[in-house]
Order: C-alpha cells, then structure tokens, then sequence
C-alpha cells in the first residue's frame, strides 16, 4: 500500500481548504475569460478574477465543446485565443454553473460544475466518518489528499483470517471523495495482507453522486451568488453521513469478509501458468503500462506464488512504486478485480 500524509498533515490541509473555500453559481454569460486565461465575474456589484486550475479549464473545455489537448495548447501557447473561443460559447450557449473556488491568498478557481453539483466536501466527512471508524477501532493505514480526491485507507484487526496457510488478511474499507467532480462518494471494502502490508480493494459498498436540489437564486440579476448551505440541506447531509457510516460498518462486518476470504481463498487454487503470458492477460485486460507489467512480473517471481492470489498480490505490490496516489489505488483495485478472472483465461495449450 502506498503511503500517504499522516492524519494530522490530512487534517491541517483539508482544515485550510475549508477556510478558504467559496461556491459561487452564475449564468455563463455574466462569466468572462480574461486574455490571461484568468476568469472575471460580478459578485453583489463588485468584481471578482479568479485563476483557473488545469482541472477547471479542462471542464470548461468539455462545457463548451472543445477538446482537452487543444484546451491546453491555447492555454499555454495562445490564452487569448482561448478566450475568445470560450467566451463566444459562453454567450451562445448559455448556461447556469457552479464555479468553486479557493480565496487564501491567491484566487483559485479549481472546478467548474453543474449547479445542480451537490457539494459533499472533504471536511464533512472527515468530520463526521473518522471519528466512528477510530471508535470501532479501525486503524488508518494510509491517507492522501490529491488534486482530484481525498482518499482514507483503514484496517480492523477484529476481523483476521487466513487466506491460505501462512498468509492472514484484515477486514478494511477505503473511503474516497472528490470536491471538484472527480466522480462520486465511495466506500469499498479492503482486503490487508498482513505479510506484505498491502491491499486489495473489493467490489464497491455504495456510492453517493455530487447531485442534489439545485441552488436557490435570482439568475436574471447578472450577477453571481455565493452558494451557502441552509438548514434544510444540513438535515439532508446529517442523514446523509448517518448513512456513509452504516455502509462503513457493513463494509467490514464477518459476512462480506468471510465472503471475501473465501473468493481469495478459491483465488489461490488457480494456477495461472507461465508468468509472463499471465502477466501480459493482466496487463490488457487492466489497461497496464510497460513499466507497470514489468513491475508486476517482478513482484510476481519474488513472491513465488504462481496462483490467481499470488498475482493479486503481486498487482497490489506494485502499488507502492506509483509516483501518483490516484494510480496507486487504481492498482489496488485492479489486484481485487484479478481475483474474480475466470480460470480459463489463464490455460495454455
């Protein structure tokens, strides 16, 4: 598993995010790209200008129709020309969006979404989702914060069994979030291994989409709003988180872990044969750099388990030589997905 910022460099960073963090929904016509590729808007009479993040021009781009590799040629090689691309779809084809933003010292503008986008920030669940794991005793293995998603990795001791004689696994669960639409809320049960100190990520527990009641607000006003959360909807989140821990519990409840132990168990009676043609199926099925495949194979000889479960770790392992922590989870997902491949993919003649 890779690792991540401790807990308390999680909570410092997510703190500061929370502070400085504001929404602000707007018409696309009352919305200007600058020649400098900054953004320009009227808040209560007064401008604002923010800058946009690689993130936000690129959702702008698919906003608007134009694709990702000429968004970003024309942001590094021609704003301007950008921006005249932009504001004319802005005025064309109007519509009402959610622009969110970070205002500590420099003016950020990280997302631009639907105004129906449901924001369920990384502050409310770490508020409200950690303190019930740490209750139950779950331990947090690892944790990050990326551009995209927070992502909180965590094991239960309770909850021990063997897989095979000499390889014991814990029941976990990984939570993922993302605030500039990077996908939905997530609870997946975990698999750790104990001997190699890695995880396999299992089938999904629940996710929850960033989509909800639209914002109240005067669109004719040419101005923005800033987006503030009323009572109504803090009832709904509070129900809401009620429920994220429920599914948290049951992720790593004795049913789904014995359910889990006993696919990995079946998992590691399936000789996949020749390691570099089982690598190489992993690799196309799982979309596998170079890089990645060779990495896998070395794990996968170094462990000496030539077993549908020995190549699940051998995936998982290779999670750690990642340089991103988005990847790195994909691989961990990928190392749960390699358990339930049928047999026959692997016979050779």
């Amino acid at each position: 598993m890779k690792t991540g910022r401790n807990l308390a460099e999680l909570a410092d960073e997510i703190m500061v995010q929370a502070r400085s963090k504001k929404d602000y929904a707007m018409d696309t016509r009352n919305l200007t790209m600058l020649p400098d590729a900054n953004l320009r808007f009227a808040l209560g009479g007064d401008e604002r200008v923010v800058r946009p993040t690689k993130i936000c021009v690129d959702q702008i781009g698919a906003r608007v129709g134009i694709p990702s590799k000429y968004m970003e040629r024309m942001r590094t090689e021609a704003p301007a020309l950008l921006a005249a691309n932009v504001n004319h779809w802005f005025q064309k084809t109007p519509d009402v969006r959610m622009l969110r933003t970070i205002q500590n010292g420099d003016r950020v503008a990280r997302a631009f979404l639907s105004n129906r986008y449901r924001p369920l920030d990384n502050y409310d669940l770490v508020n409200n989702v950690l303190p019930q794991m740490q209750a139950a005793g779950m331990e947090i293995r690892s944790a990050e914060l990326t551009e995209t998603r927070l992502y909180i990795q965590a094991v239960t001791p309770k909850l021990t069994a063997a897989v095979k004689v000499g390889d014991e696994v814990q029941a976990g669960v990984v939570l993922r979030n993302s605030e500039v639409g990077f996908g939905s809320i997530a609870v997946e049960p975990l698999i750790w291994v104990l001997a190699c100190k890695n995880g396999a990520i299992m089938s999904t527990a629940l996710k929850r989409h960033h989509v909800g009641r639209a914002g109240e607000g005067d669109w004719e006003s040419g101005d923005a709003f800033e987006v503030f959360s009323d009572e109504t909807r803090k009832l709904d989140d509070r129900a809401f988180w009620a429920k994220v821990n429920d599914v948290v519990a049951s992720s790593v409840n004795e049913v789904t872990f014995r359910k889990n132990v006993k696919l990995l168990s079946d998992a590691s009676k399936v000789d996949t044969g020749r390691p570099q043609e089982a690598v190489e199926i992993v690799g196309a099925r799982f979309d596998l750099s170079e890089d990645e495949q060779k990495n896998v194979l070395t794990h996968l000889a170094k462990g000496g388990d030539l077993s549908l479960w020995g190549l699940s770790n051998a995936v998982t392992r290779t999670a750690e030589d990642c340089p991103s922590y988005d990847r790195a989870i994909d691989l961990e997902r990928f190392g749960g997905q390699v358990v339930e491949l049928p047999a026959d993919m692997f016979k050779t003649n």
